[in-house]
């Protein structure tokens, strides 16, 4: 990965986000993008006492002023992160850069869009209890853009790539995001091919996929859990964090987003829970 977006938006895992994508770089990037979606002025009406439609002014101007204030607290992060880390605008060709974009968007469709330019995009795992970040903004990365995603979890990681471990189930959504994060493989000190009982999709199995990367040079290993009382993304979870991952690769629904929202799944449950980075692609 050469170049990374970065989804700037005033949340309380922005901070994180903010750290994976300097983890990210310090592997393999050299230009770093923050965007921020700053929302279009809403059509507000309002019926006054004799039937008339006015424009409702005091309501727009409460709302541009909260849009600017959001996207100057996230584009201040985003100074501040360059600051911190030496990154300039513009430079001599090798060196790391970084710079920022503000768009103005109706929609959280801008990131899917923009992130085509890229090598990888990095956004905050959502929250249940807030309403940023936003899922419709991950979706659209994910779905719109045809690029991985890493997903930085809620408080920023000490460390991400030294034990990187695979979420193996045989499809070929976690196929295409191992083609994506091949550098992040070859990198690790160690890497783990997990699979979890009943959890695989017809496809090749987790011992011949060791076998694969061995032949590609990435020195692998085989771990197999068996599911228990748990569902599959809880055994996922819960076996990465017992060996010590400290990044998941997964592949992005396997089954289909309605089909997860309404029965659950994997990629789901990991959405939900996961205390680690995860770069996944579908």
């Amino acid at each position: 990965m050469r170049t990374i977006l970065v989804h700037l938006e005033s949340s309380p895992v922005l901070p994180s986000i903010l750290r994976c994508a300097w983890l990210l770089a310090e592997k393999d990037g050299t230009y770093i993008e923050g965007l921020h979606m700053r929302p279009s002025q809403p059509d507000v009406i309002a019926a006054g006492a004799d039937g008339f439609i006015a424009a409702a002014p005091d309501l727009i101007a409460g709302f541009e002023q909260e849009a600017r204030e959001r996207a100057d607290r996230a584009v201040a992060a985003f100074a501040g992160f360059m600051d911190e880390h030496g990154l300039a605008r513009t430079g001599a060709p090798g060196r790391p850069l970084a710079d920022w974009r503000i768009e103005t968007t109706g929609g959280q469709g801008a990131i899917g869009q923009h992130g085509r330019l890229f090598d990888a995009i990095v956004v905050g795992r959502p929250l249940y209890d807030h309403p940023a970040p936003s899922v419709a903004a991950l979706e659209s990365a994910l779905f719109d853009s045809g690029r991985p995603l890493l997903v930085a979890p809620p408080e920023p990681p000490p460390t991400m790539g030294r034990h990187v471990v695979v979420a193996w189930n045989g499809a070929s959504e976690t196929a295409r995001t191992l083609a994506f994060g091949r550098s992040l493989l070859r990198a690790a000190e160690r890497v783990t091919v997990l699979t979890v009982e009943g959890g695989s999709v017809a496809g090749p199995t987790g011992e011949e996929l060791v076998v694969a990367l061995k032949r590609g040079g990435i020195d692998a290993v085989m771990r197999h859990a068996a599911r228990g009382d748990a569902s599959s993304g809880e055994r996922l979870l819960a076996e990465t964090k017992a060996i010590g991952g400290d990044l998941l690769l997964k592949g992005a629904y396997t089954q289909s987003r309605l089909r997860q929202m309404i029965f659950g799944g994997v990629t789901s449950h990991i959405l939900a829970g996961a205390e680690l980075p995860v770069f996944m692609a579908h």
